[in-house]
């Protein structure tokens, strides 16, 4: 009993430092605010991830077998959300002047994962792929939340940054525009791979 935890970290490594709507956010709100101004953002997001893994950890996912549609509405919910956020990011600039803008903080972060269809696929894959059964629910729920925040923790913050950095070479530039329409397709590709997977998310 138990849970394959090298196994897993090395899952959440690639899962978490491959481009998503997560890590599309991160890169957009370094891109348009900076690295500073964006971390609240960023511990937004690396916290948000826990308001699914203890829920489904302690049985969410039962739930889904009595109440199907219910999951289903949430799938296609979230993904209408996380393409609107796209829609914003292919029309989005980077500001040179940012005094009158609004960064996005601490609350806006922990809506990214609860909205986004990656992390539940993510964290059901962990789940069911990588815990033994029997394995106690205490112990299975925070091996996979503590392996997810250790790899958000690093991989979060290098998205965010990237983002400052790619913002000061482009900004202003011809480039910018091909960036950000970029940055939305790969956001609603992410959105697509795991919608059509065949799993709920």
């Amino acid at each position: 009993m138990g849970v394959a935890t090298i196994s897993f970290l090395a899952f959440a490594g690639a899962q978490v430092g491959t481009p998503g709507p997560a890590n599309m956010a991160l890169l957009a709100t370094g891109a348009r605010f900076g690295f500073r101004a964006a971390l609240p953002f960023v511990a937004g997001v690396v916290l948000g991830k826990q308001l699914i893994i203890w829920p489904v950890g302690f049985g969410l996912m039962g739930l889904a077998d009595q109440v199907p549609w219910l999951f289903e509405l949430l799938k296609w919910a979230s993904a209408g959300y996380i393409f609107w956020l796209a829609w914003r990011v292919a029309n989005m600039r980077l500001a040179t002047d940012q005094s009158r803008l609004r960064t996005p903080g601490f609350r806006a972060g922990l809506l990214v994962h609860p909205l986004n269809p990656k992390a539940w696929a993510m964290i059901t894959t962990g789940f069911t792929s990588f815990v033994s059964p029997g394995t106690p629910t205490l112990q299975a729920t925070a091996t996979i939340a503590i392996s997810l925040l250790a790899a958000q923790l690093v991989l979060h913050p290098i998205w965010t940054f990237a983002g400052d950095r790619i913002a000061r070479t482009v900004a202003g530039r011809p480039a910018e525009r091909i960036l950000m329409w970029v940055l939305a397709a790969l956001t609603v590709l992410s959105v697509l791979f795991v919608l059509f997977q065949g799993g709920n998310p």
